[in-house]
């Protein structure tokens, strides 16, 4: 059954105006209406409701207590319909404020946003590179994507995916060793970002126990944009996503010299305020991003090794 049969909303709209103003004849030069036609669609709707909802007493009209019940959820449903079609119309023209992790932002979103903007040409996009959390009660972004265990429950939560690593280094410096052929080979050279919990966890899958990664301090850094610029250079080796760094893979400009690889319980996620999940403009890029990492996930990701 259709919504305009089930619920009388032009005689809704009729007495929230009534009931807000306490009188017709102010209702009815709001709604551009006349009287009458007021008076009749309040007789609609207490026939519909089954209960009387004004006492018309001399020079005055008072709600009763059915009518003091109803009033706010009307008053919210009309300004959630409002809220509707402020955002329709504004979809068009609206600016997207996105705020990244620096490496998600340089090494995947810079890349690939130009696809975004083609299937939606008319929203714009705005997007900064933060390190920091973003609080969307101060700061005017739609949208963060951020590194996390997640989910986080004041917000509404996407994960994107959680992205294989491996330690990588540009053939050059490994050459300046007579090549790498183990794990611990990789202890002979400089190791970027070695405070990085993922360094652990490699060592740890590839069955070396925990080194000592005090004295390595020259490239301690957080970023693994930075450290894959630095391992590029050939400044030492750093432990990065296949996903950011599969082209320079590719072109032999860095090597992976063992295909042992692994993951953790860090992901990278999409957030935005859960009142905002229906916006034009962010469901639209929600729905794109989420289908892009996983196509993209499904190219990049290494492949175990066949038995």
């Amino acid at each position: 059954m259709k919504l305009s049969r089930k619920v009388p909303l032009n005689a809704l709209r009729v007495f929230e105006a009534v009931a807000r103003h306490r009188g017709f004849s102010r209702a009815a030069e709001e709604l551009g209406m006349t009287q009458t036609a007021v008076s009749y669609q309040i007789k609609l709707l207490e026939d519909h409701v089954g209960e009387q909802l004004f006492l018309r007493q001399p020079r005055q009209i008072v709600n009763t207590e059915t009518a003091e019940r109803m009033l706010p959820d009307v008053t919210r449903a009309f300004e959630l319909l409002n809220d509707a079609m402020v955002s329709a119309r504004q979809a068009s023209n609206e600016t997207l404020e996105i705020h990244s992790s620096p490496t998600f932002a340089s090494h995947w979103l810079a890349r690939n946003l130009g696809s975004f903007q083609l299937d939606y040409p008319s929203i714009a996009v705005r997007l900064l590179r933060v390190s920091k959390i973003t609080d969307f009660n101060r700061d005017p972004a739609d949208i963060s994507i951020r590194w996390g265990v997640g989910p986080w429950p004041d917000l509404d939560c996407h994960l994107l995916g959680r992205f294989s690593f491996a330690p990588m280094l540009s053939p050059a410096l490994a050459e300046t060793i007579g090549g790498v052929s183990s794990p611990e080979d990789l202890l002979k050279l400089p190791i970027i970002g070695a405070g990085q919990g993922s360094w652990q966890t490699w060592f740890a899958t590839v069955g070396v126990p925990a080194p000592d990664l005090s004295g390595h301090t020259r490239h301690n850094y957080v970023e693994q944009d930075l450290c894959g610029n630095a391992a590029l250079a050939g400044q030492g080796v750093a432990i990065l996503n296949h996903i950011f760094f599969s082209e320079d893979l590719a072109s032999g400009r860095l090597i992976a010299p063992f295909n042992q690889y692994c993951t953790d319980d860090i992901g990278i996620w999409l957030v935005h305020p859960k009142s905002r999940r229906n916006t034009p403009k962010i469901k639209a890029f929600r729905e794109w991003v989420i289908q892009a990492v996983a196509s993209d996930m499904q190219r990049t990701e290494p492949k175990p090794p066949q038995a």
